[in-house]
């Protein structure tokens, strides 16, 4: 994984999230999800593009089902977009990195 992602858990997730003066990005995976990685290049790409303007977090369910099941997390991958500790806007499913793109710029 990209340095630019900071690996989350159900211990540190509220303190990442709540502390971040930056959009968050979250990528809510699995090892055993062929679209989570078929997705995982471009969230990396993004990462970096976007490094010191929007913060990027990695984590996986089966190990930390609390976070995910707070955030009615049913398919993955998902990303949900984070700005003031809020939600502000998801998507679900492997898409082009394009959509991601847009979505980030949301909370820009």
């Amino acid at each position: 994984m990209a340095e630019d992602l900071i690996i989350l858990s159900d211990d540190n997730f509220d303190a990442e999230i709540g502390n971040s003066e930056l959009p968050f990005l979250v990528d809510f995976w699995a090892a055993w999800c062929a679209p989570c990685h078929m997705i995982a290049p471009a969230v990396e790409e993004l990462a970096r593009e976007y490094r010191g303007r929007v913060k990027f977090g990695k984590m996986n369910v089966d190990e930390n089902p609390l976070t995910p099941g707070r955030f009615g997390i049913r398919s993955i991958p998902t990303l949900l977009l984070f700005k003031d500790g809020q939600v502000i806007d998801k998507v679900i499913g492997a898409v082009p990195k394009e959509a991601l793109e847009n979505l980030i710029k949301k909370a820009l």
